[in-house]
């Protein structure tokens, strides 16, 4: 097993309001799987994402990586399992705007702490990720240079510039036209079995949702429904 949930919730409040944006949710992630999570807004898909990432801690509940609770880990091994062993796709593209797109794709490289580090090499690899992205004749173009659409193709590009296990994507296709956005799940098939990458997506396409292995469906805080396997 690749990933176990077991009991996990997370709650804050809002002034007075107690929010549970997760509610004892136990999930298993098999190594190789492509999951897509449906939800109305205000579900807990991101936040759910959030705390397989590393980045949002659980109010309870425990979440194993490799038979590891990551929230046990120090600093140094939370900041590389969320570098090294996730690659992140966000809502919204967050480019650093004077940074061009080879340059933002190789962002993550400077924070590994294992691995290949070298320069040439990496700067081949962010290369080759634009163009399998569809971006490939903007490697030296600058976020303002570029449309929504191909700054997304350009995050999607970084998510996996460090050779993620696992591939957190929250609605990675939101603002893509539909034939750009086939051209992208084409991309992640591959890479899901061609490279063995493990995909945890949040999605409110339904086609979409359909192309993908398992499918669960969160409603207010809870993994509510599997739709199919």
């Amino acid at each position: 097993m690749h990933i176990v949930l077991k009991e996990v919730a997370r709650s804050y409040f809002v002034g007075k309001e107690k929010i549970e944006a997760v509610r004892n949710v136990s999930l298993e992630i098999k190594r190789r799987e492509f999951i897509s999570i449906v939800g109305h807004s205000g579900s807990g898909k991101t936040t759910l994402l959030s705390i397989i990432g590393g980045v949002a801690r659980p109010t309870s509940g425990t979440v194993l990586f490799e038979d590891n609770d990551i929230y046990f880990f120090d600093k140094d091994r939370l900041s590389e399992y969320r570098c090294e062993r996730i690659g992140f796709i966000f809502q919204f593209a967050s480019l650093l705007p004077n940074l061009t797109a080879k340059e933002n794709v190789l962002l993550p490289v400077l924070f590994k702490t294992h691995g290949n580090r070298d320069i040439a090499d990496s700067e081949k690899k962010a290369i080759e990720l634009l163009h399998r992205t569809g971006v490939g004749d903007k490697v030296n173009a600058y976020p303002s240079q570029l449309s929504g659409g191909q700054q997304r193709r350009v995050a999607i590009a970084r998510a996996f510039i460090n050779d993620p296990e696992i591939i957190l994507a929250d609605e990675p296709t939101g603002d893509l036209d539909e034939e750009t956005e086939m051209e992208i799940m084409l991309f992640f098939r591959r890479m899901n079995e061609e490279a063995g990458t493990t995909f945890v997506m949040v999605t409110h396409n339904s086609e979409l949702v359909r192309t993908t292995g398992r499918q669960l469906k969160m409603s207010n805080g809870l993994i509510s429904t599997v739709l199919h396997e």
